[in-house]
């Protein structure tokens, strides 16, 4: 515990915010400007040093509304640490817990989440430990809306990776049997299936716990069996059902990228009020080729590239009932039978 007035580099530390078996996190203030807050962050293991040491390189350079920004680093210090920007509020844990998220809320919530991901993924970096308690929500929510920028951030990427490094062992961040000599990275319940089998973790690995958080904030329970959100809170769009199955699917079926998942979400405005409406183009298949951007083939017809989430299309067609993606081929949506019959789509 640190004694009072106890500095880290230019920082003196005032309250102990959070922390646990493996480091800690304090509030703190600028030695001569007091009103510059920040966070700092302390291991009290040698595990958690590594971990922050991963943190402190990965996060360098991420400048995003929705990511918490890296001030200051020093993993060679007594003690090491890390400074991050202070976001004064709560994480997202309590508000699940309580069961106080609307529809639009989660929605806005969940599309703030995904730009930041985004923003990372596209910079070469996972997460790998997307959970409740790595989503930090601003104070400013209560006045503002969780559709104000900024203020969701993601942190702790202290066990983030780029995609070039390998995946054959992976750090564990909670309690597991280590003595098998086998690392887990992220929490069990929001982890991908390839994740939680040990295999090479991409970048769809983290939309997959956006799905196991989508299902949460929805309605205050993790997704079991074949249940989706609607058939828990009869309130919940069924649009939303879908955007949960395909982000709580296998990774071949998931979202090609987060920019992806993120297309279909509602916008804010209209969030809670159904499926958005967006006009669908008629259907005009694309012929094989490669992709522009990564020059891997593609399929004739697809809107999206599958190994890197380009958009292939000028516009994604997609359901107006539904807001499902149906081919560009099909005449009636798939999930809920709605025709795509050219007269009934605007040209």
């Amino acid at each position: 515990m640190a004694a009072p007035e106890q500095r880290i580099s230019e920082y003196v530390l005032d309250a102990r915010v959070g922390g646990g078996a493996f480091g800690e996190v304090w509030r703190a203030h600028h030695h001569v400007w007091i009103d510059q807050l920040v966070a700092v962050k302390i291991p009290t293991d040698p595990l958690y040093l590594r971990n922050l040491q991963r943190e402190g390189a990965a996060i360098h350079g991420l400048v995003h509304p929705n990511i918490v920004r890296a001030i200051g680093f020093d993993p060679y210090a007594t003690p090491p640490y890390l400074v991050m920007e202070y976001v004064p509020g709560t994480s997202l844990r309590p508000l699940i817990a309580a069961k106080t998220l609307k529809v639009p809320d989660a929605v806005a919530v969940l599309r703030q989440m995904l730009a930041g991901l985004s923003y990372a993924h596209a910079n070469g970096l996972i997460h790998r430990d997307i959970k409740p308690e790595n989503i930090l929500v601003h104070q400013r929510a209560a006045t503002e809306g969780y559709g104000a920028e900024g203020v969701i951030k993601i942190t702790d990427f202290g066990l983030g990776k780029a995609r070039a490094a390998s995946t054959d062992s992976i750090a564990y961040s909670q309690s597991v049997n280590s003595a098998a000599g086998r690392e887990i990275a992220g929490t069990l319940d929001y982890m991908a299936p390839e994740q939680r089998g040990g295999g090479d973790v991409q970048a769809r690995s983290d939309l997959y716990s956006c799905g196991v958080m989508l299902y949460e904030m929805l309605t205050g329970e993790r997704p079991a069996g074949t249940e989706v959100p609607s058939d828990l809170k009869a309130s919940v769009p069924k649009y939303l059902d879908e955007v949960f199955r395909k982000s709580y699917a296998r990774l071949d079926k998931r979202y090609a990228s987060a920019g992806e998942f993120l297309a279909a979400l509602p916008p804010l405005k209209s969030a809670g009020s159904g499926p958005r409406p967006p006009a669908i183009p008629r259907p005009v298949p694309l012929p094989a080729g490669r992709c522009p951007q990564c020059q891997k083939p593609v399929e004739a017809g697809d809107q999206y590239c599958m190994h890197c989430g380009v958009q292939l299309v000028a516009e994604v067609r997609r359901c107006p009932k539904c807001g499902a993606f149906p081919d560009l081929t099909d005449r009636y949506c798939i999930f809920c039978g709605e025709s795509l019959l050219p007269e009934t789509v605007p040209a």
